[in-house]
């Protein structure tokens, strides 16, 4: 065996994070880790990598017993990890983020010529088309994914790579590429612990799965012997089920709340659709579809050339995000950490941001008026946090999503615009998140909604809008749509 830990335990002030937990991998296997937020799955995990040191247990490699101090011992035993949140250096390219602390010298001179040609010769390799040149901060959240994963495989004595949701941020035709890197990586002996919210995936690439609950270990099994439902009730200690949306739920004279006509811009092309009230309008495409740009076109985040916005009928003149809000539209980004959340503020403050003109006085903030208001909505959307008070990073990602939800809510949104709802949350957040999205619909709210995840349009959508380089190539009803359907429409220009 590889690896094997045995008996891991690991406590922090007032939580026992790590009971008693074991895990192991063979040399060629993916072995998928799952369970919800805070399992204990990226714990295990740090303790492997040494970024947390284990309070008692074994940890053998080869058979022999190790002892991981801290992360360089981590990465001398040949154990690399492609973090979940993402670990760059905005403001520097994509070599130097590959490369950093391991780089190309000339004597006591960085030699960025071999090093950007080293980079280069890795993405190539791995098919991965972005320039060694390109400033990361620059990139989208799926490039800057695809460089952390060229970052850890660029290690060339890994023999212990952690996927900690590689793919959260990946498009489909994306995935297809990481699951041939990782079938390469099997074919050299290196063995893969592979960390996924997105059940569908373990059934294409994984070898075995083992089940982590509050901290514990629950079980090991065989993927091919085992059901995604029964992973997924081992998971959370309960069964749930993800059926696809048959029918639309909208009637079909409902009052359109929201028109866009010819939006255009750099990577936007004349595309033209209408929101009703009560919808949820799914977005589907791959990546460099011109989804996201499209709806920071209709928010006021990027500069339109042309094209109009009309909001219940009158037209709105949108150029700032500042002119969204004031039409009622509520935009919550695939980045919520970077654009959504103040990280260091409180459930409260993060939920009185876009209100704050409402909540203050003449002089300040009225915190009393802030923090009842905030009570109200972590009870109404069920955040599961200790009191309002309680700083916004230390939540789950699940529960971050349902803030940035309130903060729109208290606004009093009707037009909420969810880009990668679920990206990185488990599947039992997942669903409390589809149920809120449900209930807003219910209210009248109506939704659009941008997705990589094919499931997940044809779960929640009603109306499903498909793109491809920044056109739109087609618009279907639920019941009408099919994966074959939107996969054709997304990989063919008009």
């Amino acid at each position: 065996m590889l690896l094997e830990m045995r008996e891991i335990q690991k406590s922090f002030p007032g939580v026992h994070a790590l009971d008693d937990c074991r895990f192991e991998l063979a040399a060629g296997e993916v072995h998928a880790l799952v369970g919800e937020n805070g399992a204990g799955k990226s714990t295990l995990m740090k303790v492997l990598t040494g970024v947390y040191q284990k309070d008692s247990g074994h940890i053998f490699i080869d058979g022999e017993e190790v002892h991981i101090e801290n992360t360089r011992d981590a990465q001398a035993l040949g154990i690399s990890i492609i973090h979940q949140e993402l670990n760059l250096m905005k403001d520097l390219t994509v070599a130097e983020n590959i490369y950093i602390g391991r780089e190309s010298m000339k004597g006591a001179f960085l030699n960025k010529n071999a090093q950007n040609q080293r980079a280069a010769m890795l993405l190539e390799k791995l098919n991965i088309k972005l320039s060694p040149l390109q400033i990361v901060g620059e990139l989208s959240v799926a490039k800057q994914q695809m460089v952390e994963i060229a970052k850890a495989l660029s290690y060339n004595n890994t023999r212990i790579l952690i996927m900690d949701e590689p793919s959260a941020a990946l498009t489909e035709t994306e995935i297809e590429d990481l699951f041939r890197f990782i079938r390469q990586l099997k074919e050299k002996g290196v063995g893969i612990v592979y960390i996924s919210h997105r059940m569908g995936e373990l059934k294409q690439i994984t070898d075995r799965i083992t089940v982590m609950r509050d901290g514990q270990y629950i079980n090991t099994v065989l993927t091919k012997d085992v059901t995604l439902d029964e992973i997924i009730q081992m998971m959370v200690g309960r069964v749930i089920y993800e059926q696809p949306k048959t029918h639309s739920n909208v009637a079909p004279d409902a009052p359109v709340v929201l028109e866009c006509r010819g939006l255009c811009s750099k990577d936007v092309k004349n595309v033209s659709f209408q929101l009703k009230k009560g919808e949820i309008l799914g977005f589907a495409g791959l990546m460099g579809a011109g989804r996201t740009e499209t709806v920071r076109l209709l928010y006021g985040a990027d500069k339109r050339d042309a094209g109009e916005i009309f909001v219940n009928g009158k037209k709105v003149p949108i150029k700032t995000p500042a002119d969204a809000v004031k039409a009622g539209i509520g935009y919550l980004s695939e980045d919520r950490k970077r654009f959504g959340l103040c990280l260091q503020l409180s459930v409260a403050h993060n939920t009185a941001l876009p209100s704050l003109d409402e909540l203050s006085g003449a002089v300040a903030v009225n915190d009393k008026k802030v923090r009842a208001f905030s009570d109200v909505y972590k009870k109404r959307i069920a955040i599961k946090t200790p009191t309002v008070d309680t700083q916004v990073r230390t939540l789950s990602g699940g529960n971050m999503q349902k803030v940035v939800v309130a903060k729109w809510l208290l606004r009093n949104c009707d037009i909420l615009i969810f880009d990668e709802p679920t990206r990185g949350i488990d599947v039992g957040a997942k669903n409390e998140i589809y149920k809120l999205m449900n209930q807003l619909a219910e209210e009248g709210k109506s939704l659009i909604m941008i997705s990589s995840e094919m499931q997940e349009l044809l779960r929640m959508s009603d109306r499903i809008v498909v793109m491809c380089e920044g056109e739109k190539t087609g618009e279907m009803l639920i019941q009408d749509a099919t994966q074959e359907k939107i996969m054709s429409l997304a990989a063919s220009r008009k």
